[in-house]
């Protein structure tokens, strides 16, 4: 008689993700974005700041890995300080401090915030300053400027709708990107930055953002749908650059989240990849073509 050794037993497969917790962030979220943009503008607007200024100290901590360190504290300064005074020149031109147009606001902090990263890193000596110099500056026009678009965006007459059109095109590409990549999907769009991305996937982008955006055109925005449609490929177009980006900079660390804030989700910057690139080129349709500036 032959004894058979029981065989142990299997383990159960992890998705790698808390889903109660990202559930639960998700619906939080949401829940913030949803009724300050219906009740108070400002809080979307200071929500935005920290989301950023969170995000910022995520890629500084990454750029740590591979001995760039960059001046983190102005760059804070000056992400909370571009973002909350374009909005504030923008919506109170005849406020005390914010007599100059929104653009010359952004420009002024966007200046100051370089020049005060450059400053700071005096005292360390000038051994690896252009390195830690690359990386202050890196962050500066990755996060803080590029962010800054998401305040022209809300800024904008029925500022409201266009946020909305915004988040929901970009929502719609990376929704309508994993759908149709995970039933679909068999060509790799950039194999060696992001092997999950197909075309195949990108196709199915493109069409949820196309339709998202030109309903949201007509009942939101009032305007032609076609309007929606470019803001739509648009989104897909430098959202999926952004998503690209993001993933560049972790490969090239050697991580697999930004970090670990945001339970189940991982860090702010793996939520912002898209909304971050995509703000300004989506701002610049919706000022050409929505009436209101």
């Amino acid at each position: 008689m032959t004894d058979h050794a029981a065989a142990p037993p299997r383990k159960k497969r992890s998705a790698g993700r808390d889903l109660p917790a990202a559930i639960a962030v998700g619906v939080g979220l949401v829940a913030l974005l949803v009724l300050t943009l219906a009740f108070w503008h400002w809080g979307f607007i200071l929500l935005a700041a920290l989301m950023l200024s969170l995000g910022a100290i995520e890629v500084h901590q990454a750029m740590k890995r591979l001995g760039m360190n960059a001046a983190i504290i102005p760059i804070v300064l000056g992400t909370v300080g571009m973002i909350v005074g374009t909005y504030a020149a923008a919506t109170v031109p005849d406020a005390l401090l914010w007599r100059m147009p929104w653009h010359s606001v952004l420009l002024m902090f966007l200046g100051a915030t370089v020049l005060a990263a450059l400053i700071v890193r005096f005292p360390k000596g000038h051994e690896n300053f252009v390195r830690d110099a690359s990386a202050s500056v890196f962050i500066i026009g990755y996060i803080a400027l590029l962010g800054s678009f998401t305040a022209l965006i809300l800024a904008g007459e029925n500022g409201a709708a266009r946020m909305v059109t915004f988040l929901l095109c970009v929502v719609a590409n990376d929704t309508g990107g994993y759908a149709v990549g995970v039933l679909l999907g068999r060509t790799p769009l950039a194999p060696a930055i992001s092997p999950k991305k197909t075309w195949e996937g990108l196709a199915g982008s493109l069409g949820f953002a196309i339709v998202a955006g030109s309903v949201l055109a007509h009942f939101v925005l009032d305007v032609g749908w076609w309007v929606g449609a470019f803001v739509g490929i648009v989104c897909v177009f430098f959202g999926t650059a952004g998503d690209l980006i993001e993933s560049s900079i972790k490969r090239d660390v050697g991580i697999k989240d930004m970090s670990s804030i945001l339970p189940g989700h991982g860090g702010v910057m793996d939520r912002l990849d898209s909304m971050l690139v995509a703000a300004a080129p989506a701002w610049l349709v919706m000022y050409l073509f929505v009436p209101g500036g």
